[in-house]
């Protein structure tokens, strides 16, 4: 039997092109979907300016034309699509170090198996090596910018020209890393699951979660939309329109503001936020907002006796069901992401 070598992981994900074609059979039948679409908001925006007695001009026409273009965006799928995949072309050419490299579409990144890998390379937007950066252990991360047009690559610092040096760089242990702390999830009945960014609990419908909340020792029932726990890295994202909308209300009721809490990737701290939490007989919100330290614990018990979920990083496919019954403690977690930056 050969011996099993070493390799490289290549972190992918579908154009949204791609995903069109996946929807829609074939690239032609996606175009002539997207065409009837136009066609289609063309004649409802006509109807409308009908129905109010007012005249569409050829002009008016091509305006509405202009429009639904742009919400269709046919042309910039395309040009995201090329772009993508001719940069992918390129990496794996800049990549021919005599080390077998794989690719890993980002819908197997669950059920890989990162063990051999020396390093992972991730080519896609910031959200791509969120969703990776969970399941690789204390590997080094590269994140490379397939479109520094298009994407802002707040973790994607390397170029695909620079791809090279930069595994070259952490094969030889002379690379330079950001850690990232994670959060981590323990359940009861034994699962386990990391957020890069967050982890959101609550219903899978628009239905109220409702469930317990401990912290440091004060429990609570609470009915929400949910609850939010987030790492620094997260805290610029979903976590930040909490504060958005507190801040809005704050500034309609009282003319005063909210100041925004923030934390720094590497903080071994999370933050967590209660989602539009209603006060019942049988719910109440004094707790509805909070830091974890390192060894602190958030432990939240699940009262909903269906679709109760738990999911990270927006990636609702990959949940673990939360009901009734069911505990789960949220916390720092040992693993942290080491960001390949220099």
């Amino acid at each position: 039997m050969g011996m099993i070598s070493n390799m490289i992981a290549v972190v992918t994900r579908d154009t949204r092109l791609e995903g069109l074609k996946q929807r829609w059979g074939t690239s032609n039948q996606a175009d002539f979907l997207l065409g009837a679409a136009v066609g289609h908001e063309v004649e409802r925006r006509r109807k409308v300016r009908a129905k109010r007695g007012l005249a569409v001009s050829d002009q008016d026409i091509d305006a509405f034309a202009e429009s639904a273009v742009a919400l269709t965006d046919r042309e910039a799928y395309e040009q995201e699509d090329t772009q993508y995949n001719q940069s992918l072309k390129q990496l794996f050419r800049e990549l021919d170090l005599g080390i077998p490299v794989r690719e890993v579409d980002r819908g197997f990144l669950a059920n890989f198996d990162f063990g051999r890998c020396l390093a992972v390379v991730v080519i896609g937007q910031d959200g791509l090596v969120a969703n990776a950066a969970k399941y690789v252990g204390d590997l080094p991360v590269i994140g490379v910018n397939p479109d520094p047009a298009r994407y802002d690559g707040l973790l994607l610092p390397f170029q695909v020209r620079e791809a090279r040096a930069a595994v070259q760089r952490v094969l030889n242990q002379r690379a330079r890393y950001q850690k990232i702390t994670l959060a981590e999830v323990n359940t009861i009945t034994g699962q386990r699951m990391l957020a890069f960014n967050d982890f959101f609990v609550g219903c899978r419908s628009h239905a109220s979660a409702r469930y317990t909340l401990d912290v440091n020792g004060n429990r609570e029932a609470q009915s929400s939309s949910g609850v939010l726990i987030s790492t620094g890295a997260g805290a610029t994202g979903w976590m930040s329109s909490v504060f958005n909308m507190a801040a809005g209300v704050s500034r309609f009721v009282s003319g005063g503001d909210v100041q925004k809490l923030t934390l720094a990737r590497d903080e071994r701290k999370l933050m967590w936020a209660v989602r539009e939490p209603f006060v019942s007989r049988h719910s109440s919100a004094e707790n509805v907002i909070g830091i974890l330290n390192d060894e602190d614990e958030l432990v939240i018990g699940s009262q909903m006796p269906t679709q109760g979920v738990i999911f990270s990083d927006g990636v609702e496919d990959d949940f673990i069901e939360f009901n009734s019954g069911d505990i789960a403690t949220f916390s720092v977690s040992q693993q942290q992401v080491r960001l390949a930056i220099g």
